[in-house]
């Protein structure tokens, strides 16, 4: 199973963000937050951990299973049980035939029921399977205050999700290029059969706010106004959620301002930087090159103090070794805090030689 959300911040490098000061923030919405992404730690929140309807921002979930379920361009023809579900809709009809891509373009910019059931049926084989899906999906996230019952978010009282639950979810989803383009995107068209359509994205967010890259709108009337949002500058990327919010636009844009001027990323460390020449007994060349793969940023409160590193290697090594095996890291503290580790490797193979007795004696004693 992959490891949860939180854990999946840098491939080979670790972080831990510093305790950030909440900003204060006056929203409309019942429930809301503001986190950054790539560490999950939370700028601003208000009830984000009460479970309220999500309508529409069921789809984040939804194009994410999709677009994980394998090859895309895939052809789909639209099933029976997918046309005429209440909402949103691009108006399919029994047997036209699209990519799945193009239904998760309909699902995101025109937020169409009928493309999240067409979507369900065709990779579950029906709504009630997909849902299990999602529900799997939610599961492996940690995700522990989320419950779907369909694809679209259409009223259940057994279909619900928590504002934090939801910006994990949206942070997660954004390290998929593909989500992250179509959320991004304004206008798109799709084609099927003879007919091409133009989509247009109802997220506002997109032209109301800059360095806005997603995510995605919702209402019902259980639910209120529902909106995720993102947004990226000077290498920050914030995901805000609000539910149930009459002023969900003017709320976002406060909160995401709140969290950019709360935040600001340093590089600690490039890739390859740190080259380290240690001593290896029993090799032809009696020393080994040790050094960083992966660079390294974090980000941190404004007018975070000095940050500090310290290496841990061992003194020496003893061949053989081999290139890639991990010996080492450096480690990086701000205030008496690890807020991240980069790992060191060999960078090279090394072969033992095997010594004669006589020449062992000499050197050994």
């Amino acid at each position: 199973m992959r490891k949860k959300l939180l854990s999946l911040i840098l491939l080979l490098a670790t972080v831990t963000s510093l305790a950030i000061p909440a900003a204060a923030v006056s929203v409309s919405a019942e429930s809301a937050i503001v986190l950054e992404a790539t560490t999950g730690c939370v700028v601003y929140e208000k009830d984000a951990d009460t479970r309220r309807p999500m309508a529409s921002t069921t789809k984040i979930m939804t194009a994410l299973v999709a677009l994980e379920s394998g090859d895309t361009t895939r052809t789909v023809s639209v099933a029976g049980d997918a046309v005429g579900v209440e909402g949103s809709s691009v108006y399919l009809e029994t047997g036209d035939t699209l990519s799945l891509d193009d239904l998760v373009w309909a699902l995101m910019l025109e937020s169409a029921n009928d493309a999240a059931a067409a979507i369900a049926i065709a990779v579950a084989g029906s709504v009630d399977a997909f849902a299990d899906m999602m529900n799997a999906k939610a599961a492996e996230l940690g995700l522990e205050n989320t419950h779907f019952t369909n694809p679209h978010g259409l009223h259940n009282d057994d279909h619900y999700t928590t504002a934090r639950d939801l910006a994990r979810l949206a942070a997660y989803a954004l390290q998929n290029p593909r989500f992250r383009e179509i959320v991004s995107t304004y206008r798109h068209n799709i084609t099927f059969g003879d007919e091409t359509r133009c989509l247009l994205n109802h997220n506002k967010m997109l032209k109301l706010y800059d360095g806005a890259i997603g995510v995605k709108t919702g209402y019902t009337k259980r639910s209120g106004r529902c909106l995720v949002s993102a947004a990226e500058r000077d290498g920050v990327m914030l995901v805000a959620v609000t539910l149930n919010a009459p002023d969900d636009w003017n709320d976002h844009r406060e909160m995401l301002d709140a969290g950019f001027g709360a935040l600001e990323t340093r590089e600690l460390i490039r890739a390859g930087e740190s080259v380290f020449i240690m001593p290896c007994i029993g090799s032809e060349k009696q020393d080994v090159t040790i050094r960083n793969r992966d660079g390294l940023t974090v980000c941190v409160p404004t007018g975070t103090a000095e940050i500090t590193r310290r290496t841990e290697l061992p003194h020496y090594f003893w061949a053989p070794l081999n290139e890639g095996d991990v010996v080492g890291r450096i480690v990086f503290e701000c205030e008496g805090k690890v807020i991240g580790e980069v790992p060191l490797y060999v960078d090279e193979t090394v072969e033992r030689i095997e010594y004669k007795q006589g020449l062992l004696e000499r050197i050994f004693g």
